[in-house]
């Protein structure tokens, strides 16, 4: 049955247009974007998930960035350490030097060590990094390294720990020494033990320091990497397939193309019912 009034063809036609545009303008977005997912509509799950994980990864980019300001104050303490070893070594070798001396000879080493001891004061009061002084207390240092999720979205944190050196201990030990009034054997031996005992000291806490930079750049290195792993996981997840896209975009419009065709025609049909009255 042919009606003027209801025209059902078009009717049928106009909805695969609008089928065919909304299609068109999903894929169109998504290539814009370059998301396939870009709200909650498009797949509530894939959306939760990626949000939470592109949360963590900028959680994980900001300790990043928070353990190199460690890492070089950590890296600025080694130095100190190793600085003061040096010259904590130079001095043990000055008071080596000095036994069995005579008192002229003591009191010109004398001069050597004080020198070395204003050096070692110099070094321990530069070895801070932007304010951070882990050269002077040994107490222990907590660094936040990540974050860990467990059940119902909790979240807590990881952390590594370190012991600060107390360099300025050494260096007050050092500055204790005085050969001008070890005028015995005894005397002498005791300040070249000290000595000994201190250059240890500084080995160790340079050590120390060492193996802290080391842990701390190895936790940096994991970070980089995971955040590289939550970024590309998130990616894989949202991200649109542009030569998918392109492919389907051209299908679409060809279908789009024959859907107003098709329109034309059925909106044309009623035209041919004027011939049935000639």
């Amino acid at each position: 049955m042919s009606s003027i009034l209801t025209n059902h063809s078009a009717m049928t036609a106009l909805s695969t247009l609008r089928q065919i545009n909304d299609k068109l303008t999903e894929t169109q977005g998504r290539i814009s974007s370059g998301l396939k997912i870009a709200s909650g509509k498009d797949n509530a799950a894939y959306f939760s998930i990626s949000k939470t994980m592109a949360g963590d990864s900028g959680m994980f980019k900001a300790i990043d960035e928070t353990l190199t300001l460690q890492k070089n104050a950590v890296s600025t303490a080694r130095l100190g350490a190793e600085t003061l070893v040096d010259l904590a070594k130079d001095f043990a070798e000055r008071v080596a030097f000095a036994q069995g001396g005579t008192e002229e000879v003591r009191a010109d080493i004398q001069a050597e060590l004080e020198e070395l001891v204003a050096r070692m004061q110099t070094t321990i009061d530069q070895s801070t990094f932007n304010g951070t002084d882990y050269v002077n207390a040994a107490t222990t240092v907590t660094l936040v390294t990540g974050i860990t999720r467990g059940t119902q979205g909790t979240v807590s944190t990881t952390t590594m720990s370190f012991l600060q050196q107390d360099l300025g201990a050494i260096q007050t030990a050092l500055d204790a020494i005085d050969l001008t009034a070890a005028d015995s054997a005894g005397a002498q031996v005791a300040a070249l033990q000290t000595a000994e005992a201190q250059l240890s000291a500084a080995v160790a806490a340079a050590t120390a320091f060492g193996i802290a930079e080391r842990s701390v750049e190895t936790q940096k290195e994991f970070l980089a990497e995971l955040t590289d792993k939550l970024d590309s996981g998130i990616g894989s997840m949202i991200d649109a397939d542009m030569e998918v896209e392109a492919a389907r975009l051209q299908s679409q419009q060809v279908q789009q193309q024959l859907a107003t065709q098709s329109l034309s025609i059925a909106n044309a049909s009623p035209q041919n019912i004027l011939s049935l009255f000639q």
